[in-house]
């Protein structure tokens, strides 16, 4: 038995009948003759008659395809699986269909230029222009199109106008650095490449200019560059780039091309951390079918929404963003800095908005709790209906003090996936509860468990996210991998047929979740297993401690090897023997003896990746000699200068012994 936590929010007894989720599952009932009383029901249904789960998600979406939906998988494994083969759709169709010209569909906000908004009509009028341009320039179906762009409507725009005619794409934000985007675009041979000439980030102006000529030197694919001038719309264009203005000058009826289901959509890349990126690729009717359970089902976003989640095109969550559109709703691009000019401005975009789902970092909502924010005191955030967290597991603080200070009648969604399957694995539903700390329950259609070594199936126990049963939105591939080996060696051999994620989640008997960190970063002392964020909420709840990193450097003979705790102090605090006992101190109270660092050391800096991600692996790779350039891709990076100092104490320091 495991202690009940808090109950931070109860569904309304009529939720069944308000929400999408509720109406689908009626719809389910009399489809198939079946009784559904509540999410648990609903859930080992749609994994027990995982085919008939995904056809009514089909039916219920009211997609449209040509072809048979009725053959819904064929492969014997879940990496040889095959989804509804014998049809052929359109993600863009569906995300620019079904909504009057007049309605609002899309907001833009941003530090380096004035708002600005499109209507379904002006939007769909946008993405036949530039559909005519990109077919003007000779891209055709499965062609790959590249934008070094910020989350901006341009950006949201030439993705559908990809997706129209099959051409494939895929993106990274301007702050990444130029053997970053190298490194991810250089790999798949792109043919048109969009761009900026520079941004405002934190009040200050960043020319890219210099980047995006190396870029463009480093892709000898390319046969054309458009430039969007955004710092500066008088910008000279670089040499032989055609302008935003040229490309969308001829009008054209926008046009839909229908495509097998598992036709690539875009090509999306893991973190970078360890090498050259993977490129992820995922199709139309995977991401089509899963986005609409997540968006619809899970988020209860409906077509009188507005969908703003703080990201970078960069990240999974700009692909989630944009499918806001197939629920019928409004989305919102910002690009700018979250924190500038102080930690009330994603909250007062939302409140401006009138946000519905508003999807934050956890990270940012640590931050925003730890400086005693109250946003719901200071922005009117009256159309709030729900919040997601996603990006690294959100503690009880976190959901409490959000309870508090931001609005206390609405679920905080709580959900985790990841890039690999862009989408999620375990999330929210308007039909549950939300318990501080965890996460409400698996989602539809994922049959995820948590796996002890030997394969056995825990409750209330800690073990490897594994997947036992096919996803729409697996890839369709890796880029480049035509054997489909690496596919196999990526996700599916530590568990023979298996997908293994590679984060510790325990599935406790009430069938919600906790994921306590990466399983590849986990500490391990004396063959006591503990995950990362369980530590980090305590360490970084006190005061005196601004951000830190723990490293277990496993001893080769058999012993307890060596627990290190980097701390960034807050700004004048001094790392003493006070300091380091009380840390010590909670550390022992509060997990147990061996979580007790055997050292504490003062750094200037937590090295992250650019959604702000730890790099406990690449630092722990460093410290046992590998050099910085090995183990981390600097453009990647948010902070690359801060591997420098992990590097010189590798080799000056005395921290192994």
């Amino acid at each position: 038995m495991t202690l009940t936590p808090k109950v931070c929010w109860l569904p309304a007894p009529d939720a069944m009948r308000q929400t999408i989720i509720g109406q689908f599952a009626a719809w389910v009932e009399g489809a198939y003759n079946i009784v559904i009383g509540d999410y648990d029901t609903l859930w080992k249904w749609s994994v027990q008659d995982i085919d008939r789960f995904w056809l009514a998600l089909w039916r219920f979406g009211g997609i449209v395809a040509d072809g048979d939906p009725t053959q819904v998988r064929i492969g014997d494994t879940l990496d040889t699986t095959r989804w509804f083969s014998d049809t052929k759709l359109n993600y863009a169709e569906h995300a620019l269909s079904g909504q009057p010209d007049d309605k609002l569909a899309l907001l833009g906000r941003s530090e380096t230029r004035d708002p600005c908004q499109y209507s379904w009509g002006e939007l769909r009028a946008q993405v036949a222009h530039v559909r005519a341009g990109l077919l003007r320039l000779g891209v055709k179906a499965g062609d790959r199109v590249v934008g070094y762009l910020p989350n901006i409507p341009e950006a949201v725009i030439v993705m559908l106008a990809c997706a129209s005619i099959g051409a494939i794409w895929s993106s990274c934000p301007p702050e990444f650095g130029v053997r970053s985007v190298i490194d991810r675009f250089g790999q798949i041979d792109p043919v048109v490449l969009f761009t900026i000439d520079g941004y405002r980030y934190g009040g200050k102006e960043i020319n890219r200019s210099g980047e995006v000529e190396a870029i463009r030197a480093a892709l000898p694919t390319l046969k054309a560059t458009v430039a969007i001038g955004y710092l500066d719309p008088c910008a000279t264009l670089p040499s032989g780039a055609v302008s935003w203005d040229e490309l969308v000058a001829e009008e054209q009826p926008l046009d839909f091309v229908r495509f097998p289901f598992s036709h690539p959509l875009y090509i999306l890349y893991s973190s970078g951390t360890t090498g050259l990126p993977k490129s992820i690729m995922h199709g139309h009717g995977g991401i089509l079918l899963t986005h609409l359970r997540d968006l619809c089902l899970h988020h209860n976003l409906k077509s009188d929404g507005r969908f703003f989640w703080f990201t970078t095109t960069g990240w999974m969550m700009w692909n989630y963003m944009v499918s806001g559109l197939l629920a019928g709703s409004a989305i919102v691009c910002f690009d700018g800095s979250p924190v500038f000019p102080d930690l009330g401005t994603l909250w007062n975009i939302a409140a401006e908005t009138k946000t519905t789902l508003l999807g934050l970092s956890a990270p940012f909502i640590m931050s925003c709790c730890k400086a005693g924010l109250k946003p719901g005191a200071d922005f009117d955030l009256s159309a709030l209906q729900s919040l997601g967290s996603t990006g690294a597991p959100l503690v009880a603080d976190g959901f409490e003090w959000f309870y508090k200070a931001v609005k206390p009648d609405i679920p905080l969604a709580s959900i985790s996936g990841g890039t690999d399957i862009c989408s999620i694995f375990v999330g929210h539903a308007p039909i549950l509860p939300v318990w501080a700390g965890e996460i409400s329950g698996r989602a539809l259609g994922a049959d995820v468990h948590a796996y002890s070594a030997d394969g056995e199936s825990l409750i209330n126990q800690e073990g490897e996210m594994v997947i036992t049963q096919p996803l729409p939105s697996m890839p369709v591939g890796l880029w480049g991998d035509d054997t489909g080996l690496f596919y196999r060696q990526t996700y599916f051999l530590d568990f023979p047929g298996l997908w293994r994620h590679g984060d510790w989640i325990t599935i406790t008997e009430r069938g919600s979740c906790i994921i306590s960190g990466r399983s590849d970063a986990t500490l391990n002392r004396g063959g006591v297993r503990f995950g990362t964020a369980e530590y980090y909420a305590i360490v970084e709840s006190l005061p005196e401690v601004t951000d830190s990193l723990v490293i277990h450097h496993e001893d080769t003979a058999g012993g307890m090897g060596k627990l290190l705790l980097f701390i960034v102090p807050a700004p004048s605090v001094a790392v003493d023997d006070d300091l380091r006992s009380r840390i010590t101190a909670r550390l022992r109270q509060d997990l147990s003896p061996r979580h007790v660092p055997d050292k504490i050391i003062e750094v200037q800096a937590v090295p992250k990746t650019l959604s702000g991600k730890k790099l406990e692996v690449p630092v722990k790779r460093i410290l046992a000699g590998q050099p910085a350039t090995e183990v981390a891709s600097a453009g990647s990076l948010a902070n690359p200068e801060s591997l420098t100092w992990f590097e010189q104490a590798a080799k000056s320091l005395d921290l192994l012994n």
